[in-house]
């Protein structure tokens, strides 16, 4: 205690009080703080990846059209790819961990609040100078978010060094949120709260953060053997110099699949706090609910090659990825299987978060069974690289993930500004976002199924129709976002007051329902005393 009061520090700002304007935040070390600086950050990458997602629906609205020049179409879709996974969806669940799990364990901060404000600011640097390489010499990253080597190493521009050097800022970033996360939920949790007693939301984070320590180091090896193949006469994956390009893919893959589960199971946490919600019933099997998220984590390590299947595999290694990656549609299903058997026959009441929740488990079961259907060896064949693994990934991740993060800041924004939203606009942001959302990805399964490979710039003339389909539904979902944007500085600037009786006629709606939720913490409906 003596050594924080003869602080130089703490002497100045007993005088001075705590530092204002853009000093707060450069240096705030106040998880809320830093949660929300997240949010905004995510927020923004959205709006760029989305324009990026734009300029390519454009190109593709009719054939022949020719709006930007191929190589410029092979940017934007590296970029839009890599700027919505590691720029949007992650720092949003990494911006909901700061705000919510302190509060939800009781804790009175994250456990390293230092390292917290570092890791986010690394963000803004690494997204800079990620898209700075768009204004350069030879142009930005056109090799695909997935950087398939020798066309990122060999063939790519000069700026792929800048594009490592991003990777790596962002993966550093990400392992200390990481940690940040695991030493909070471990050491900082009230006394009591087990384990199996904390919410769903900081389950799914828990099992995220040591999927996040396990992969990160993998990307980083993966662009450091890129580095050195570039730079230093290396020959990682250049098989004139005796390397191999599938090994590329194995490891990027190794990666590449526990990071989908990395963006999709904090979304899981958050349905799983709502639907118990405006169902006004405990969860349905929370001990399920936890061993199924452990699960697929586990599960997502051994199935990466189910990328892969057409590089020529034995057959061995097809029918073990195979089975293994249908595996994951057991603890899966028992997730989806619990949300809907908690609303089953529950007081269910439809605002925003509850709307967002019901659209993510239907559209997201969808995603599953594409996913399913390119689990099958032999189909994979026919749909690899086609429009059939877009609209795949993209139900998976849009109504997954993206809604998740939706119904998360619609829940909990009253909480965090106290003030509330409208509940009519966020309606109307609600169905036009899944009206857009279906209308962009639902044609992409048939150009797929027809044919159509993923991409390319171009297309032949039985593809048009479908494809002007998908343009219209992609700008309306994007446009709608403008219209999320406005609610939410809306509702921070001048929001009616929020009260504890949040949502209209929800008596007794619990904002952090304790899982497992004990019975009397909803009360009565009026109408039934």
């Amino acid at each position: 205690m003596s050594a924080v009061l003869d602080n130089p520090i703490h002497d100045e700002h007993e005088h001075h009080g705590p530092p204002k304007g853009i000093a707060r935040w450069l240096f705030t070390t106040n998880h809320k703080d830093i949660g929300s600086m997240y949010l905004w950050f995510s927020f923004a990458m959205f709006l760029i990846g989305g324009c990026m997602a734009l300029t390519i629906r454009a190109e593709l609205f009719q054939p022949g059209l020719q709006l930007v020049e191929p190589e410029f179409f092979n940017q934007m879709t590296t970029m839009h790819g890599l700027i919505m996974v590691f720029g949007a969806v992650m720092p949003a669940f990494v911006g909901l961990a700061n705000w919510l799990i302190p509060m939800m364990v009781g804790a009175p901060d994250m456990a390293l609040p230092r390292m917290n404000n570092w890791s986010f600011w690394i963000l803004p640097f690494a997204f800079g100078l990620l898209l700075s390489t768009l204004f350069m010499e030879g142009g930005g990253p056109n090799f695909g978010w997935t950087f398939y080597a020798p066309l990122s190493t060999t063939y790519a521009p000069d700026t792929v060094t800048y594009f490592i050097f991003g990777v790596h800022m962002m993966g550093i970033s990400s392992i200390m949120g990481a940690i940040n996360v695991v030493a909070t939920i471990l050491n900082m949790r009230a006394p009591g709260m087990t384990l199996m007693k904390m919410p769903l939301f900081v389950w799914t984070w828990l099992i995220t953060a040591f999927l996040l320590i396990a992969v990160m180091p993998v990307l980083a090896g993966v662009v450091t053997m890129m580095l050195m193949d570039v730079h230093f006469g290396t020959s990682f994956f250049d098989a004139a110099g005796g390397g191999d390009p599938v090994l590329f893919q194995h490891v990027f893959w190794f990666f590449g699949h526990p990071e989908v589960y990395i963006m999709i199971l904090p979304a899981f946490g958050v349905v799983s706090q709502i639907i118990p919600t405006f169902s006004r019933k405990p969860l349905f099997g929370y001990h399920s609910m936890v061993y199924a998220v452990a699960s697929i984590a586990i599960l997502s390590f051994i199935v990466w090659a189910h990328h892969m299947f057409t590089v020529g595999m034995p057959l061995f290694g097809e029918l073990f990825f195979m089975y293994a990656t249908m595996l994951i549609a057991v603890p899966t299903g028992v997730k989806v299987f619990n949300w809907v058997t908690t609303m089953f026959r529950g007081s269910l009441t439809f605002e925003a978060p509850m709307l967002f929740s019901i659209a993510f488990v239907i559209l997201f079961t969808i995603g599953g069974f594409s996913g399913l259907m390119l689990a099958i060896a032999p189909s994979d064949f026919q749909y690899h690289d086609t429009y059939f693994v877009v609209a795949h990934f993209h139900y998976v991740l849009v109504p997954g993930a993206i809604f998740g993060i939706f119904a998360a800041v619609y829940y909990w924004l009253p909480k965090w500004c106290g003030n509330m939203y409208s509940e009519t606009l966020a309606k109307w942001h609600f169905w036009m976002s899944f009206v857009g959302m279906n209308l962009a990805f639902f044609p992409m399964h048939f150009l797929g199924l027809a044919g159509m490979p993923r991409r390319i710039p171009d297309y032949a003339l039985q593809f048009a129709d479908f494809n002007s389909i998908s343009s219209v539904g992609a700008f309306t979902f994007g446009a709608t976002q403008l219209l999320f944007l406005y609610l939410v500085i809306q509702a921070i600037r001048s929001g009616k007051p929020a009260t504890d009786q949040v949502w209209e006629g929800a008596e007794g709606l619990e904002w952090t329902i304790p899982s497992p939720a004990p019975y009397h913490t909803f009360s009565t409906p009026p109408e039934i005393k």
